[in-house]
């Protein structure tokens, strides 16, 4: 079998001169690179990596911003046989001390501000400080290594990428993607979108996570499209880029989360525009609504395709590209993947329309989590992996997500863990204890909401609650809002009612908000 490495090389000797990149930043064209220097350059870092010591095994830090030296260091990661573990650069230190820990780097590549975290964690630990604020061109640490590189054995159940993703005891786990997971999971998208080197890519997704690195760089790398990559997400840019219907880069393809869409559909209001030219429009890594389905249909002019994918399974289900799309559903299976429907107390298959949690099975499932054998059993029943989520399927094959077994808040397209949000609000002298939960919002999916309890006579408004947990958290995780109750509801044995506090926080029967 091919590894990654091997699928990007064979695309690379074929598309040559071809661009592989177009790098916008702040909505400007900044760096164009060719597959032919992205193969040489990321040679060249791969030399660079091995004289630093790294090795087939070892795992590397990607804590950088957004950047094309970002893509280029993760491909020469891949082909010296390394594990590349791509982490959010806005984690705060609290959050990235854990990490380091667990993963055992061997190396890690941060942006100016990600270094200063490391270096103040770990002194000993290598640390490649990039400034990713300067044009590509202008990097200089890796120019002078050879661009001629010896290749590496790999087998296909050699770890390519660690993938870290909120677990229900609050500390991430790392999702071990391997060789056959990666390039599995990047075929099965090329197939069922049909996605080739004629096609252009927008991508606007951060780099971190299975979307925007595997169902997006992965598979546009794969198929030799041209690829614009944004720094960042910008609703104004996006629909920039995306509305050219003339010149080079006319785009043809767009993934993105729902939140993503909203912001854009806000941007342009009652404005019309010509978006024909793109053949497919993709929502995934959280719930679309029904009335947003038919809101983007008549703003962009297609029906949206509707995908759900996992960090430990890379794409599980999408709607058809050629066939009916359902509103509300995740669609059909992909190709090789088996599901079942499983009741999740008894572990017996469940009727046709009936819910239950599913369970996965195929090659594109993960062997387990990074030094988390427990956790990895638990996954597990009988070689059947269990997501955690509950889902119903209909008559015609097609699945819905219902519910989730655990906990996990989707806001913004991004898993927040309540259990590590209320152990940073805990902190707080005066917090008697804090419950954090997901209530449904159209903006977001679902809004960060911290109901708490103090202790008697104190006086602590949201704002205090929300500046302490940006310390400490990334943005994203932080409570959007926050309000407090005399207690917290609870059953016989002391367990906090989750649904009741969303109950009450819903209602408004709430001492302060």
């Amino acid at each position: 079998m091919a590894s990654l490495s091997d699928c990007f090389a064979t695309t690379a000797s074929k598309q040559v001169e071809k661009e592989a990149i177009v790098f916008l930043r702040g909505g400007k064209v900044e760096t164009r690179i060719s597959y032919r220097e992205l193969d040489v350059d990321s040679n060249r870092i791969a030399n660079t990596f091995r004289d630093l010591g790294v090795e087939k095994g070892d795992r590397v830090i990607l804590f950088l911003p957004k950047s094309l030296i970002f893509v280029v260091a993760y491909l020469a990661i891949q082909k010296i046989g390394a594990i590349a573990v791509p982490l959010d650069p806005g984690l705060k230190k609290p959050e990235m001390e854990y990490l380091i820990k667990n993963v055992g780097a061997k190396l890690v590549l941060s942006g100016t501000a990600q270094g200063e975290i490391i270096h103040e964690l770990d002194p000993g630990l290598k640390n490649l400080v990039i400034q990713t604020q300067e044009r590509y061109q202008n990097l200089r640490f890796f120019r002078s290594a050879s661009k001629t590189i010896t290749s590496v054995e790999l087998e296909p159940d050699d770890p390519g990428l660690i993938i870290y993703t909120s677990g229900t005891t609050g500390k991430p786990k790392g999702a071990i993607l391997t060789q056959n997971n990666l390039v599995h999971d990047a075929k099965n998208i090329l197939k069922i979108w049909e996605i080739n080197e004629s096609d252009t890519i927008c991508h606007a997704l951060p780099l971190s996570h299975v979307h925007g690195l595997c169902f997006a760089l992965h598979t546009a790398l794969m198929a030799g499209s041209l690829i614009i990559m944004l720094d960042q997400f910008s609703p104004e840019t996006v629909i920039d880029v995306l509305s050219k219907k003339d010149g080079e880069h006319v785009c043809t393809l767009f993934m993105a989360v729902p939140s993503m869409y909203a912001k854009m559909m806000r941007v342009l209001g009652e404005k019309i525009l010509d978006f024909r030219h793109i053949r497919l429009w993709t929502s995934g890594s959280a719930p679309l609504l029904v009335k947003d389905f038919e809101r983007m249909r008549n703003t962009f002019g297609k029906e949206p395709v509707e995908r759900e994918g996992m960090s430990e399974t890379g794409m599980n289900f999408s709607n058809p590209l050629n066939g009916k799309r359902k509103p509300g559903s995740i669609g059909l299976p992909l190709p090789d993947l088996k599901v079942r429907i499983v009741d999740p107390e008894t572990h017996q298959d469940l009727k046709l329309g009936q819910t239950g949690e599913i369970w996965l099975k195929g090659p594109n499932v993960t062997p387990g989590y990074w030094r988390k054998p427990e956790e990895t059993a638990m996954a597990f029943e009988q070689g059947w992996f269990r997501t955690g989520d509950l889902a119903k399927m209909d008559g015609e094959g097609y699945y819905y997500l219902t519910d989730r077994i655990k906990h996990i808040i989707i806001s913004g397209g991004e898993n927040v863990s309540p259990k590590e949000i209320e152990a940073v609000i805990n902190q707080l002298p005066d917090v008697v204890e804090s419950s954090v939960v997901g209530i449904p919002d159209e903006k977001w999916g679902e809004r960060v909401v911290a109901a708490i309890v103090t202790r008697p006579g104190v006086s602590l408004e949201p704002d205090d609650i929300r500046t302490f947990c940006k310390r400490h958290l990334h943005d994203w995780k932080c409570p959007k809002k926050v309000v407090f109750l005399e207690e917290l509801p609870k059953n016989t044995m002391g367990k906090v009612l989750k649904d009741e506090v969303k109950s009450v926080i819903e209602s408004g029967e709430i001492s302060k908000a």
